[in-house]
Parts: structure tokens; sequence; C-alpha cells
């Protein structure tokens, strides 16, 4: 079943947000769009796996997004990228807020923007960027989680049964928070759950 842009809004408005303190710059700061579009009567949101060709997680599952430019807020940062890759333009009023910070293997902090448009924009990928794009509707996302474990970590390690496969963290960790604290109204955690090997680099 679907929920409002109201019900998400209070939900994000409402969410205690973690935020990841790196005052070294250790860390590369990124932003995410987890991006509501409606088709029909259906609710989804977008992901694409990138090109083989990329030289950094080359065919792996990622939502629009990449990393900050000088100057640029975090909200800025994640609606410029998804209009540079997959073609959609939004302004602020579709952003509903923030969810927690997560600290990737490969050096990220990523940041996830909730944005909301009850319309369904046309979509125009970019082959630099994007190989596949997937609609992924909300009763998708509701699936349960695959939990698994690895023995190069204690962490348990996150992937989701959405897009016809089986996507894994860090992007199953964004979007398992998303449809837990926006489409259920859970206090969910994700900053202890793992990527595996093969996203550590």
């Amino acid at each position: 079943m679907d929920i409002t842009r109201q019900v998400a809004q209070e939900r994000v408005e409402h969410w205690d947000r973690r935020v990841i303190v790196d005052p070294e710059g250790r860390l590369r700061r990124s932003a995410v769009a987890i991006t509501v579009v409606r088709r029909g009567d259906t609710h989804g949101i977008y992901i694409a796996r990138r090109p083989a060709t990329l030289r950094n997680h080359s065919y792996q599952f990622a939502l629009p997004g990449g990393r900050l430019d000088p100057g640029e807020t975090t909200t800025q940062a994640a609606l410029r990228e998804l209009h540079e890759e997959i073609g959609i333009d939004l302004g602020d009023d579709a952003v509903l807020g923030l969810l927690d910070d997560y600290e990737t293997r490969s050096g990220y902090l990523m940041t996830p923007v909730v944005c909301w448009v009850d319309d369904d924009p046309a979509v125009t990928p970019s082959p630099d960027e994007v190989h596949q794009l997937f609609f992924v509707t909300f009763d998708e996302l509701r699936r349960p989680p695959i939990f698994s474990s690895i023995p190069e970590s204690p962490r348990t390690l996150v992937a989701l049964n959405i897009a016809g496969t089986v996507v894994h963290a860090p992007t199953a960790a964004v979007i398992y928070q998303f449809a837990e604290a926006v489409l259920a109204g859970r206090a969910t955690r994700v900053h202890d759950l793992e990527q595996p090997v093969f996203a550590w680099k």
C-alpha cells in the first residue's frame, strides 16, 4: 500500500538524523537522491546499474548521486546529480529532507536526500553514468532485507531483493532505511550494516 507525500514529509521532518562528523576530511562527501515518483496509482523510486566502463564501482547498483562540488550543499549536489544522470530536474520544493549519513568502505560520506514528485517525469539516462535504469515500487521496497555474514567483518551484511536481482550495500543500506523510516515509520539505523568486499574499493 502506498503512503502519501504528507505522511512521508512528516516522517522525514521528525527523523532524528544521524550525522557523521569528519573534522579531518578523510571522507569524500557525496549525496544520493532517493526520488519518489508516481506511475499511475503506484509510487516507486529509481535506481541505476552503472556502466561496466566506469573506473570505480563499475556495474554496481546505485542511486543517482555523486561527490559534492566545491561550495555545494548536500541537497544541491543530489538534485544536480539527479538531473545529470537520469534527466529529472527538480527544485527545492521536491525535497522532503535527509536521512542518516552512511560511511562507505570506499571512503565516501554518503547523505541520502529524499525527494518526492506526485508525477511521472520523463527520464533521459546518461549513457556515461547509467547502464540500465530501474523503477522500484514501494511494494518491492517493503520486501524483507537479506541479512548475512562474511569472514572479513563482524558486521551484518545487508542486501535487498529488488529490480529483479540482489542489490547490496551501500545502496541497499540507505534504501533499506528509507523503506523502514519513511514507508513504515520505524526508527531503523543502518550505519552498522556492512557492504560486500567487492564494494570496498
